[in-house]
């Protein structure tokens, strides 16, 4: 049975849709801004910041900012979650995802939601460095950093407080001309222009606690100090301060910083080698302190470096996130280049070579590449999709099918094959082919936040011939897309149908009542919105 995605927040309305509407009206002498409180504490609850995060990556979804892989998704969030598991704050709920932009940054929002730069992944050269970063910006969460800076902001600069709680949604609604990924930059210089002053000591304390956060998740915990070390090399020998990178304005770092944090990474690097061989009371200590994560014995031993030759997931996805991420055209270029270095030519690369050839509409060329990855590491997953893929873009719909049908035997919910399976089954195939995709992704309904399961899901129903089911889900994938104003109309022409029985039009009209509140809102403010650009929607909530 489809199932709405998470119900609608109203409680945090006025506060975004007060920033979009004072934003984008270039209004910033007016600002008026929610009297959240004087306590980091009592700032925002919980559930708000939670809802305050999820409707900002609607918005960044409306603004073709995420790159929405299940694959990477997957990855990214396994990995923070990791992470999370070994900080202070391990029942703490985050999200992770991925940003469509070549700059190389990663930010922290309300909620827990930590947004990753696609540039950022680029350009590391190991898990431990991405993982470094994700646990830098855990600190900054579970430290109460964003609450601190807000109540400290209102105090200077309004635009900064918008910046901390509502750039994304109010770039979203602003007619500067500025691009969706230039508005977020230019908010996040703001911050590091304005709150160098305040923030410098809460830098370090992520820092601090990230560091004890890597080891304890059992990553090297020098990762964080060399990862920076290496941005700052790379300012001192480029073309100067035009290239400087976004995680340094941000995140800005000195030699102090860099110090401090390698040193306390050494000496949690002493602390995990000083293992008792005879205390068992002292060793159990150290297990609680250094590696909470039942199945790691020895947190020291997944710092080591992936045998030469072998298959590495980390690079695998570090080449999916550029290929998704960027032209593939043009990455097909700079693979065929770079393949003449020394070294480069590695499983990853080419494996990141076939996704560009893939998306380029070659196929046949793709699984080429594929096939001699596939005969070194037999029933890899990443691999195996990557061939079904390639197959199917060369016309071997039957070989593609036959390939994600023994993928979904062996992972069954895993959101990568279903997706692929199902749109595989949909695209080109018949009635009952497009009723078992249907099927095949209907489980997925029930905690899925992303439009991309609610798209393949309502494209599967709509050929299968159940309407209904199609429009319900295209609806919430319109929600899901940061498009309220299509969803609600969807719906109600959906209520308007005669062929409705009684547990259909209880559902949609369950739709209707979550969404109401979001819409008069918008409406109310006159939000512009990607689904509503003048914010003069016509919508009056009278069904």
């Amino acid at each position: 049975m489809a199932m709405a995605p998470r119900r609608f927040a109203p409680r945090l309305l006025t506060a975004l849709l007060a920033a979009c509407l004072a934003f984008g009206a270039g209004a910033q002498e007016d600002i008026r801004l929610p009297d959240l409180g004087s306590s980091a504490d009592s700032l925002i609850s919980p559930q708000d910041a939670k809802d305050y995060g999820a409707a900002m990556l609607r918005q960044m979804r409306s603004m073709d900012m995420v790159v929405d892989d299940p694959l990477l998704d997957d990855y990214l969030n396994d990995l923070g979650y990791r992470l999370v598991a070994g900080s202070d704050k391990p029942k703490d709920h985050f999200t992770f995802l991925l940003v469509k932009d070549p700059e190389i940054n990663a930010f922290a929002a309300p909620g827990g939601y930590i947004a990753v730069n696609s540039g950022l992944i680029a350009i590391t050269r190991s898990e431990s460095e991405l993982a470094g970063v994700i646990a830098h910006e855990i600190g900054h969460i579970t430290q109460n950093h964003l609450q601190r800076a807000f109540e400290d902001s209102k105090k200077d600069a309004p635009l900064m407080a918008l910046v901390l709680l509502g750039a994304i949604a109010a770039g979203a609604s602003s007619h500067s001309g500025d691009s969706p990924a230039a508005v977020l930059a230019a908010g996040q210089g703001l911050i590091a222009q304005k709150s160098i002053n305040f923030t410098r000591k809460d830098e370090i304390e992520a820092d601090r606690v990230g560091i004890r956060t890597l080891a304890n998740a059992g990553f090297d915990p020098t990762a964080m100090a060399s990862f920076f070390e290496r941005m700052q090399d790379t300012l001192r020998t480029g073309a100067g301060g035009t290239d400087v990178p976004e995680l340094l304005l941000t995140h800005p770092v000195t030699l102090s910083r860099i110090s401090d944090a390698k040193s306390r990474a050494g000496a949690l690097l002493v602390q995990q080698k000083l293992r008792p061989s005879g205390s068992t009371l002292v060793r159990s200590q150290w297990e609680k302190t250094t590696a909470p994560i039942v199945y790691v014995k020895d947190p020291t031993a997944l710092a080591i470096a992936a045998p030469k030759g072998s298959l590495d997931t980390y690079a695998l996805m570090r080449e999916r996130t550029r290929v998704l991420a960027g032209d593939a055209a043009k990455l097909i270029h700079y693979y065929d280049a770079s393949f003449k270095m020394p070294g480069f030519d590695s499983p990853a690369n080419r494996y990141g070579y076939a996704l560009a050839l893939t998306r380029s509409g070659m196929g046949a060329q793709a699984a080429a590449q594929l096939q001699p990855l596939l005969a070194a590491h037999p029933g890899n997953l990443v691999l195996e999709l990557a061939m079904a893929d390639a197959q199917l873009q060369a016309g071997q719909r039957a070989e593609a099918l036959a390939r994600y049908s023994r993928l979904n035997t062996r992972s069954p919910r895993n959101r990568a094959v279903a997706l692929a399976y199902a749109r595989a089954l949909t695209n080109g195939g018949d009635t009952s082919q497009a009723t078992a995709a249907a099927a095949l992704l209907r489980p997925l309904l029930d905690d899925a936040e992303e439009p991309g399961v609610y798209l393949g899901y309502a494209r599967a129903s709509d050929k299968a011939g159940d309407s209904v089911r199609a429009g319900e889900a295209y609806a919430d994938a319109s929600y899901l897309s940061g498009r309220p104003f299509d969803a609600m109309e969807q719906l109600k022409r959906l209520l308007k149908r005669e062929d409705l029985d009684y547990y259909a039009r209880a559902r949609i009209q369950a739709r209707i009542a979550d969404l109401t509140p979001l819409v008069l809102e918008l409406r109310k403010r006159r939000v512009q919105t990607e689904d509503n650009p003048d914010g003069r929607s016509q919508w009056k909530g009278n069904g």
